[in-house]
């Protein structure tokens, strides 16, 4: 099957269920698109159930992946998430990304509190 016709099928199938697979765990994960040169995120592509399934699409994104895309800098990484298998890759992405802020948010207020804390101890 060509590159491009497995991406179709691979949406066809995850829109209904049938590609989930059973692997040992019900966990499910995002195979998110990233430009390794400029740190640009293209979003997540695909949630999937099990890791072995993820690392299997991962694989296959790759060898379907042109070399003069990979030459510019774009690969995938597989994340853990707590989405269900099949989540809509544009809802997915924006989950993704509001999850990035929020644990930037905390980080951003934890420092500021260590900082004031540090403040009060010198003076």
């Amino acid at each position: 099957m060509s590159c491009e016709r497995w991406h179709f099928a691979l949406a066809r199938q995850l829109g209904n269920g049938s590609f989930l697979k059973s692997d040992n765990t019900a966990d499910c994960y995002a195979i998110i698109r990233y430009n390794s040169r400029t740190y640009q995120s293209a979003g997540t592509l695909v949630v999937v159930r099990g890791k072995e399934t993820a690392e299997s699409e991962l694989k296959r994104l790759e060898e379907c992946q042109d070399s003069s895309d990979r030459h510019e800098g774009w690969r995938y990484f597989i994340e853990k998430t707590a989405l269900k298998a099949g989540t809509d890759p544009i809802e997915a992405t924006q989950h993704r990304q509001n999850e990035l802020e929020a644990r930037e948010l905390k980080a951003l207020q934890e420092d500021e509190t260590s900082t004031g804390r540090s403040q009060n101890h010198r003076r």
